[in-house]
């Protein structure tokens, strides 16, 4: 037996799979993390890619926002946000001139104790913390893309001097990637905003690891360059959560690079598909709710062969995740009921659901999760298992004894490439 630990919410699991049906493991390259992450992110600052730095883009009295990725999310905004706070001290911008804005897209807003948590006692003291609100009425215009998404976001952004924008590049599998842009668009945007961009998800070349033609990315790059972002600061993070390097400057030039340390650590060549994939979504938060650790199931559908069994392991200790997603997955039957709603009325969470359909008629999906059984097996269409044990018995019942095995020990950020 082959003894795997895999990360299942704040802990980890030891799933032990006979040799024989092992084809192997898909997990990031090993890539170390900075020595010292709070040294990486003020080099950074000091060697900016295509920008001056920071220090001399801002004046006193300047009104300056800078947005933080909210609680769903691993981005480690209070390494990255004190330092941003000196560097504008340095030209004479005060703190009580700064907000720092949660980009929280639709989610809900970030609670006191998150947002300690995320950014750190000191910076509450020095700054205005707020949660952007999709819903809010408080919007502003500030132009259309060339796909006629009309952009409005968050009055307190729009309305600042200065505007940087913090956050992790990763993959995302309709965006492309995680990071950069998309601190504008989900993040401050408005409701209607988002799900215009969020339609898009059918087409084609809306997927993971891919920036060239897909339209949800392009719109998003877009609605940035609309917003006016002066300056970013985005860090590439290993498996465990370590920043590996940080990138800061111009809203493209930055993001591309730190896009390109991303394939590197991220998209990891694999020689033939299973009948069995074993995946983790990466623990805690990316199996926070099943709307979360999706995405996990979701790469693991690249490696696992058609009619094969999707075995994942997530915690999902906050349930499903999201309302729309759960209406969607009870209120339609088909996945061609659920095209063509998106189409008509695209409403936010139901490509959750779309995408969940979508991979029911590929594979088998099995879930280990503390979810009810019930819920898990009669709104989510999914096998529940109680522990990896009976889930992975349940899959060799399914597909064979002698099925072939792969393992994801981190799914969420993970890509397999086959036959690289």
């Amino acid at each position: 037996m082959k003894e795997i630990w895999l990360p299942y919410g704040k802990a980890k699991v030891k799933v032990k799979v006979p040799e024989d049906n092992l084809l192997g493991i898909i997990e990031p390259r090993h890539f170390e993390g900075a020595p010292d992450p709070e040294a990486e992110v003020r080099r950074a600052l000091s060697e900016p890619i295509g920008t001056d730095v920071l220090s001399s883009m801002v004046k006193p009295g300047d009104k300056v926002v800078i947005t933080a990725e909210d609680h769903t999310r691993p981005s480690p905004s209070w390494l990255m946000i004190p330092p941003l706070l000196d560097e504008l001290n340095k030209a004479g911008v005060k703190d009580e001139d700064t907000t720092v804005l949660f980009a929280c897209g639709t989610h809900r807003a970030v609670r006191p104790d998150e947002a300690k948590r995320l950014l750190g006692p000191e910076v509450l003291k020095r700054v205005r913390v707020l949660s952007h609100d999709c819903r809010s009425p408080d919007h502003v215009f500030i132009g259309e893309t060339s796909f006629g998404n009309k952009v409005k976001v968050d009055k307190v952004f729009a309305e600042a001097d200065v505007r940087i924008l913090t956050g992790d590049v990763d993959l995302h599998y309709y965006a492309g990637y995680g990071g950069g842009r998309k601190s504008v668009l989900p993040g401050v945007s408005s409701l209607s905003t988002i799900r215009f961009n969020h339609a898009m998800l059918l087409h084609p070349k809306a997927k993971m690891g891919v920036l060239e033609g897909n339209p949800v990315h392009e719109d998003m790059m877009e609605a940035a360059e609309l917003a006016d972002v002066d300056f970013i600061l985005n860090v590439v993070m290993n498996a465990e959560n370590q920043v590996v390097k940080a990138f800061a400057g111009d809203l493209k030039d930055a993001f591309f690079r730190g896009v390109e340390l991303v394939d590197q650590i991220y998209k990891v060549p694999v020689e033939e598909k299973a009948d069995i994939v074993i995946v983790s979504p990466g623990g805690h938060p990316h199996d926070i709710d099943l709307y979360q650790a999706y995405k996990g199931i979701h790469t693991a559908l690249e490696a696992v062969k058609e009619g094969g069994v999707v075995l994942a392991l997530a915690d999902c200790p906050e349930g499903h995740g999201h309302k729309v997603f759960f209406e969607w997955m009870t209120k339609f039957k088909t996945l061609e009921e659920m095209e063509e709603e998106i189409k008509r009325n695209f409403v936010l969470g139901g490509h959750k659901a779309y995408y969940l359909m979508k991979a029911l008629e590929k594979a088998h999906i099995i879930l280990v999760s503390s979810m009810p059984s019930d819920m898990v097996r009669d709104i989510f269409r999914l096998e529940p298992a109680r522990d990896w044990r009976e889930g992975l018995e349940k899959a060799f019942e399914l597909v064979g004894r002698d099925a072939s095995v792969l393992v994801m020990t981190h799914g969420n950020i993970t890509l397999p490439i086959v036959g690289s």
